[in-house]
């Protein structure tokens, strides 16, 4: 049976571990844009997404999975939304933004679903 001698070990070894765990991970955090990822909350691929009138177009998101986080100069926490999916399109019309601030600098995620009139819902998350 092995006997720790001293709390020196265990203690480096969490402290090791966390500093892993928090400072390791998939995307840059040094940023200077709303970066902005879509989930495919449907069960249809998406061949095209595109959010709002920006130029970005987030492409081939399968049914279950999400996007690359995409740069945006200005984005909100609802937007005009268009999926496109093989024959199909499928849009989420916002009628104004009257209220709306502007997100600030950071990573977003829209999860995306079809409604059952075969519109886009959307639900805002804070990455």
């Amino acid at each position: 049976m092995y006997k720790i001698k001293s709390m020196k070990n265990p203690i480096i070894l969490l402290c090791t571990i966390l500093f892993f765990a928090i400072g390791c991970t998939d995307r840059d955090d040094d940023i200077t844009g709303v970066n902005i990822r879509i989930k495919n909350n449907s069960s249809v691929d998406f061949d095209e997404v595109q959010v709002g009138d920006a130029e970005n177009v987030h492409n081939n998101v399968a049914a279950g999975d999400f996007s690359e986080y995409l740069v945006y100069d200005i984005a909100f926490q609802f937007a005009f939304i268009e999926a496109k999916s093989g024959d199909g399109t499928y849009i989420l019309q916002p009628i104004d933004f009257v209220g709306e601030t502007p997100l600030e600098i950071g990573f977003y995620t829209y999860e995306l679903s079809i409604t059952e009139e075969g519109n886009i819902s959307l639900n805002f998350i804070v990455d």
